[in-house]
């Protein structure tokens, strides 16, 4: 009976994991009821961690390349076992394959509205979503809160507890954020340094690490995003005094093409009541004189009065002439202007 059994037992001298499946995290070398051989051959390729486990604790870990098993190259299963004096016979262990790769484009959202306290608007709704990248860089930490010795690990059986974790963090980090929510969400790539700030630790605890995390969308309340709207509008503006002279200059446009033309302008616009008078009064002093019959003596003006209504037109001339240079009034209004109050002028 001995002898049958030991033909039947099978002594493993090749350890590896070539394996297919980019969303499996874990993978337990399959020993059945067989035991290692002392100079066995172990490969770890890029992108794994084998790890000896001996009657569920830890003992040795290995990162990519190849080994022979030796009590060398297994010094804390050497003292396990107490091999003092080394090992020849075959010996069990539970062999765990760890993947480290990046496990990429992984997709987060909220279910429901999370609310975030900020100091500027008080209590925010906001639904969101976006991607994220992780992967292991503690394989002792992760096989002890998360695998365990299983058969296998995958991605999905971790990722609902990871999507959850964002979603709890995403108020308590931007309520913790010194930056004003309204600039965060008019800036997705700042929130979501923020919210994975907070997030490093919490994948941590699983041996993870959150390499990548993106805000790729945020849906905020009709009225927030009314402001939010026109917070980055004035971030683009820039210049307010240009912005002024466009709006003011889009303005007359839309007033010379109304009834009334240009006299409708200084109505039309509280901040160019000045310009209207000004056009106004150009426009005014190209109408016809009216024609009566006066004394000769009052026809006539003194020399002083000349001068003064010179002086007059000259104004008026320089004041269209600003109007024309901020671009309030157009080339065309311009030359108009200008020709009457010249012409009322050699009269």
């Amino acid at each position: 009976m001995g002898l049958r059994n030991f033909i039947k037992k099978q002594f493993i001298d090749v350890i590896e994991w070539d394996w297919q499946d980019d969303n499996l995290l874990m993978w337990k070398f399959p020993m059945a009821d067989n035991e290692i051989q002392n100079g066995a051959s172990l490969t770890v390729r890029d992108g794994q961690v084998a790890v000896f486990i001996n009657e569920g604790q830890i003992a040795d870990v290995f990162g990519a390349g190849s080994y022979t098993l030796t009590t060398q190259t297994l010094p804390l299963m050497t003292n396990l076992k107490n091999w003092r004096m080394g090992f020849d016979s075959p010996f069990k262990s539970d062999v765990l394959f760890f993947s480290t790769r990046l496990q990429q484009g992984r997709k987060w959202g909220t279910t429901q509205p999370v609310t975030v306290r900020d100091a500027e608007f008080g209590m925010v709704r906001l639904r969101a979503f976006g991607m994220y990248s992780y992967k292991i860089n503690d394989v002792a930490q992760f096989y002890q809160s998360i695998t365990g010795i299983n058969e296998h690990y995958h991605a999905e059986q971790i990722e609902p507890q990871l999507r959850n974790l964002i979603v709890s963090n995403l108020a308590s980090g931007l309520g913790q954020s010194e930056v004003a929510f309204i600039d965060l969400a008019a800036n997705q790539g700042l929130m979501a340094d923020e919210v994975k700030k907070s997030l490093q630790l919490d994948f941590a605890n699983y041996g993870l690490e959150l390499t990548s995390f993106v805000v790729e969308n945020v849906s905020l309340p009709e009225t927030l995003q009314q402001t939010l709207d026109k917070r980055i509008s004035m971030g683009m503006i820039g210049d307010m005094d240009a912005y002024t002279r466009f709006q003011t200059a889009e303005a007359i446009q839309h007033a010379a093409k109304n009834e009334g033309g240009m006299a409708g302008v200084g109505a039309g616009l509280g901040v160019g009541m000045n310009m209207g008078q000004v056009m106004s009064e150009a426009m005014a002093s190209g109408q016809p004189q009216a024609q009566t019959a006066q004394p000769q003596a009052q026809q006539q003006q003194p020399q002083p009065a000349a001068t003064e209504s010179a002086t007059d037109f000259t104004a008026k001339l320089s004041q269209l002439k600003g109007l024309l240079d901020q671009g309030l009034i157009s080339q065309a209004d311009y030359d108009e202007a200008k020709t009457k109050i010249l012409t009322q002028l050699t009269q």
